[in-house]
This record gives C-alpha cells, sequence and structure tokens, in this order.
C-alpha cells in the first residue's frame, strides 16, 4: 500500500526535476541566465498564465475542463480598458466589476454542467466563443490604457525593491499571492477536500452525501474568477485590453497542469506542480530568447513533447498502482 500513496508524488519530482534541468542548463549555456533580473522577469511576465493555470488546476482536479480561460482573459482586458478610457469609471471600481462578471460567468457555465448535465468540453467551448464575441462588441480593437494607476501606481509603486536596479513587478506579487491562498484552499478547507473528493469519484461522493451540485457551481465560478483575475493582471502587465489576445491561453493553462502532475482525470494533483508547469514553459520561452536564432515555436513543440511525456507517465503510475492493489 506504500506505493500508490507515494505514486501521487512522482510527477510532482518528474516536474521539479525537469524545471531544474532546464534551469541549470540556461545557466550552464547562457552567460547571466542566473541573475536575479531573468528570475524576477520569468515570474512576472507568467504571472497572468499562473493565475489562470491555477484556476484550471481546480477545474481539472474536480474531473473538468474549462476551454473559456484565453478568452475571459481577453474579455476582462478589454472591458476594463473600456470601462476605465471610455466611461472614466474608477480603475478600482472596474477591477471589481470585472472579477464579479467572470465570478458569474463561471458560475453560470458550471450551473448548465450540473443541472442540465452537459459536457463540460461543449459548455466551456460555447463560453469561450461568447466571451470573445462580446469582447469584440465592447471594443473591435486594442485599447490602450493611460489611467495613472495603471502606468505608475502599479508598475512602479507597488513593485517591491530587490537592489537597485532589480523590483519585483506588482504582476508577480499577485501570482505569488493567489498560490498561496489557492493552495490554502486546496489543502486546508472543506471545500478543498470536496474538490479531490469528486474527481476522485463523483458517484461515490454524492452517495457519501457531499454537496456535488454545489461543490460544482463553485468550481467553475472559482475557475472564472481565476480567468478574470488573471485578465486583470494582463492589464497591468500590457497597459491595455485587446479582445483579440491570449488566443490559445487556455491551451497553455491545462499543458501547465498536465506538466505539474495533475492527472486529467481528476482527484490526484497539486498546485505547487501547476507554478512549475507555468515556470517551466517559461523557461523554455526564455531559453529561446537567449538562444536567439530558434523560431518562437519552439515552445510549443518542447511544451507539447513534454505533456505527451506526463501524460504517460501518469498512466504508467496508475496501471502500476492498480496492480499492486490487485
Amino acid at each position: 500500500m506504500k506505493f500508490p500513496l507515494a505514486s501521487r508524488y512522482l510527477p510532482l519530482l518528474a516536474t521539479a526535476l525537469v524545471l531544474a534541468g532546464l534551469y541549470v542548463a540556461g545557466c550552464v549555456s547562457f552567460d547571466n541566465f542566473s541573475s536575479l533580473r531573468v528570475a524576477v522577469n520569468l515570474i512576472g511576465d507568467n504571472g497572468f498564465l499562473g493565475i489562470a493555470a491555477i484556476g484550471a488546476t481546480f477545474v481539472i482536479l474536480s474531473g473538468g475542463i474549462d476551454l473559456s480561460v484565453g478568452a475571459v482573459v481577453a474579455f476582462t482586458s478589454i472591458l476594463i480598458a473600456s470601462l476605465v478610457e471610455d466611461h472614466s469609471v474608477n480603475p478600482l471600481a472596474a477591477i471589481a466589476a470585472a472579477l464579479i462578471v467572470g465570478s458569474l460567468f463561471g458560475a453560470a457555465m458550471g450551473s448548465l454542467i450540473q443541472w442540465f448535465e452537459l459536457p463540460p468540453f461543449l459548455v466551456t467551448l460555447a463560453g469561450m466563443f461568447l466571451a470573445r464575441g462580446v469582447g469584440f462588441m465592447i471594443h473591435p480593437q486594442s485599447h490602450g490604457i493611460q489611467n495613472d494607476f495603471f502606468l505608475q501606481t502599479v508598475s512602479e509603486r507597488l513593485s517591491l525593491p530587490l537592489n537597485n536596479r532589480v523590483s519585483f513587478p506588482f504582476t508577480g506579487t499577485c501570482f505569488v499571492v493567489m498560490f498561496v491562498l489557492a493552495t490554502f484552499v486546496a489543502h486546508y478547507t472543506r471545500f478543498g477536500r470536496y474538490i479531490y473528493a469528486l474527481g476522485g469519484d463523483e458517484q461515490s461522493a454524492r452517495l457519501m452525501g457531499l454537496p456535488v451540485a454545489r461543490t460544482k457551481v463553485l468550481i467553475y465560478a472559482l475557475s472564472g474568477f481565476c480567468s478574470a483575475l488573471a485578465g486583470v493582471v494582463y492589464t497591468f502587465y500590457t497597459q491595455s485590453g485587446d479582445p483579440a489576445s491570449c488566443v490559445g491561453l487556455e491551451l497553455d493553462a491545462i499543458a501547465a497542469v498536465v506538466i505539474g502532475g495533475t492527472l486529467l482525470s481528476g482527484g490526484v494533483g497539486f498546485l505547487a506542480g501547476t507554478v512549475m508547469g507555468v515556470l517551466i514553459l517559461g523557461l523554455i520561452q526564455t531559453l529561446i530568447t537567449f538562444k536567439g536564432d530558434l523560431n518562437s515555436w519552439w515552445t510549443r513543440i518542447v511544451a507539447g513533447m513534454l505533456v505527451f511525456l506526463f501524460i504517460l507517465l501518469q498512466n504508467v503510475i496508475s496501471s502500476a498502482s492498480k496492480r499492486l492493489r490487485g
């Protein structure tokens, strides 16, 4: 019985080894790769992807899927840009409104999935088209934000100085804080235990008297909130909103979750693995940038190979665990 317990941590260990290997390879191959600025940029540049991947982790842990992530991020960014620039709404009020809309949008998809027993893939696919279309209706193209809150408060005053030349960006702070809060929710609350139980076996969770319907709706509401928050961080990062942005971000988020060791069937996984998966994708892009003569599409190629390898690893571990239990 010891191996099945330990098997839960093997994908996480494999993710950590891949992350360490890529970082060591970069340090050996390129000057200044080990500098503090590279590490800070790695976290700050991938902040919005990391937050979106955290929301996707909760959905996948429950045995579901959410394809609307990238569209909701884009919709949130253009909504905030339009409210602030075109309607002179206070930035904090615009951000609050965007987070509420994102949460309600996710809850609506979760309700359709639960009460009408619709496939999550189809519901969230429809949600993806809906969010993307509404974003283009708000504003058909990229919209810059000139408000001082975005140009100075976020980019300068809320950055944490690490030394005379390097500051930790607010986008990275949002990522770190969200990771800490999400880890607490997943591992130290009743709601988190419900998510793991739902992903392990929904029928058994129902027979045990767990609030399956409420939990499922809340999971998608949480995913919508994380996607909207990722859109907020995206506006901080780019100082603009764009309804055409973040195409394929949902696939990057799912890839980070899988590379992080979370089972696509649900019930097994760790948020720490997802964060490492996000950093792995960021490291691949950073290595390509340092190399200079490689096409950026190599990021997709390497990410695809890693996803295949981790799916195979999960299947091997799952099969071995079943044989030992048998």
